[in-house]
């Protein structure tokens, strides 16, 4: 058991009150040579078995299943693409867990609902894209600040069809880590040539997203 008896009773009582229409957990995993592969999945199993018939997981298998995660371009595990009434390109890339764990919990609840928690004007700005955005959030499970970067980067995801937005967790994924310069968490970088560090009010994400946007245009 992943999650504590005494927070399995509150997470229930939670989805049960917020939770309203079905949500997809599809887990890529592996049997070996994939750390926190097994967790991964049993977290989500966990997870499932709280909502009352409301959270579904599918398990593939990372390598027999590589159409399966082609198509919801998974190229690492463990993985979670979080799916509601369409893909919004909801990743988690590394087993959420730590304080991205709560960050998981609100993105299920507003992936049932169908409808994020941003504000109209930040809805406003992202009206205006128009060309592929790709939000990378480098955390680690121990950084308080982090899961707001992963949450509004994936509300992002849920308002537009132009962006998807993958949490990657910078200890299991220590090349991604090395590659991107990953020094301090949360770290976002969008579209490979935008980067920033710590956590930013939303208003200044949406102007970062829209900086990527007018890279896009000048490339």
């Amino acid at each position: 058991m992943l999650i504590p008896a005494k927070e399995q009773q509150h997470i229930r009582e939670i989805f049960a009150k917020k939770l309203k229409h079905d949500v997809r957990l599809v887990v890529f995993t592996q049997d070996f040579e994939c750390s926190y592969c097994k967790e991964n999945r049993e977290l989500m199993e966990e997870l499932a078995s709280l909502a009352d018939g409301k959270i579904h997981v599918e398990v593939y298998d990372f390598v027999e299943h590589e159409a399966k995660a082609k198509e919801y371009a998974i190229d690492k595990i463990p993985a979670l693409a979080l799916i509601g009434e369409k893909d919004y390109g909801i990743r988690f890339f590394g087993i959420p867990t730590g304080y991205e764990f709560g960050a998981l919990l609100d993105d299920i609840i507003d992936v049932s609902n169908r409808r994020t928690r941003l504000a109209d004007t930040t809805r406003g700005v992202l009206k205006r894209v128009d060309k592929s955005i790709n939000i990378k959030v480098f955390v680690t499970p121990t950084c308080p600040y982090c899961p707001k970067m992963v949450r509004l980067a994936h509300q992002f995801a849920m308002e537009s069809d132009y962006i998807t937005a993958h949490m990657i967790e910078s200890i299991e994924f220590p090349q991604l880590a090395n590659r991107y310069n990953v020094m301090a968490v949360p770290k976002v970088v969008i579209n490979d040539r935008i980067e920033f560090e710590g956590a930013v009010p939303e208003p200044y994400f949406a102007q970062y997203v829209l900086a990527a946007l007018e890279d896009h245009q000048h490339t």
